[in-house]
């Protein structure tokens, strides 16, 4: 049997992939870490803190407004429309994303864990109000409850909180069991969802990293493709397909 036709047995069971930003780069999503995250002539990690929501409420949803009408002009790629083609086919995977742009979902994928939030949705800081708004722009900067009228956040994790608990669980629970896992378009070493892989090396999974550049994680993958998501994606899931002599596929 060859290699191609063993993985394709191994996708019949758990199949999780982990994205990161580079998925969504290839979208025209620009990344905010690092020399070029900046927004006038401030850092996104400077913003997207709750101590900064704090002392200015509106200039983080100044700068969330930015980011909301950046990705409402990108469309999903071919990484994003495949995940979603592999959800469809197989019988049991996840998708666990570091991104919060909602490409994943825009491509047609349901059975996502958003690890870090969504771009597209707004919680209150004062009741347990939480809603999906995508009005491009918001009428009001900051935005209200409009059930209390307390502060509107975006809902997403910014620097020095913790991730939402259930969602941490969910991606803990998909990584312990996976068969396979898919590593794809990010850094590998921010944390809690760096480990996840680790956890699915550890327990068996057979483990595939997509990245044009080294990572941590690099060492420790079955298999490395060195090519950007949209293309090495589509040509992997391609490849399983032609190897592949299983219905489930």
């Amino acid at each position: 049997m060859s290699p191609s036709s063993q993985l394709a047995d191994l996708l019949s069971g758990p199949v999780v992939v982990l994205t990161g930003a580079g998925v969504s780069a290839e979208s025209g999503v620009p990344t905010f870490r690092g020399s070029g995250g900046l927004w006038r002539s401030y850092r996104a990690t400077d913003l997207a803190t709750p101590t900064a929501f704090a002392r200015d409420p509106r200039l983080v949803w100044k700068f969330y407004s930015w980011r909301r009408e950046l990705v409402a002009a990108c469309r999903p790629n071919p990484a994003h429309k495949t995940l979603a083609q592999m959800e469809r086919r197989l019988p049991d995977f996840t998708l666990i994303t570091q991104n919060v742009d909602g490409l994943h979902q825009a491509a047609g994928s349901q059975r996502v864990v958003e690890l870090h939030g969504s771009l597209w949705r707004v919680r209150c800081t004062r009741c347990s109000y939480q809603a999906e708004d995508r009005r491009v722009p918001l009428p009001q900067l900051p935005p209200r409850c409009p059930r209390c009228e307390g502060l509107l956040r975006p809902d997403v994790v910014w620097f020095g909180e913790a991730l939402p608990q259930g969602v941490l669980e969910q991606a803990w629970a998909a990584a312990g069991r996976a068969s396979v896992m898919l590593v794809v378009g990010t850094s590998a070493v921010v944390e809690p969802a760096a480990s996840l892989p680790r956890l699915a090396k550890a327990r068996g999974a057979y483990l595939i990293e997509i990245n044009p550049e080294e990572t941590p994680l690099s060492p420790y993958a079955d298999e490395v493709i060195r090519e950007p998501a949209g293309q090495a994606l589509p040509a992997w899931w391609q490849q399983i397909n032609l190897s592949s002599s299983q219905s489930v596929l």
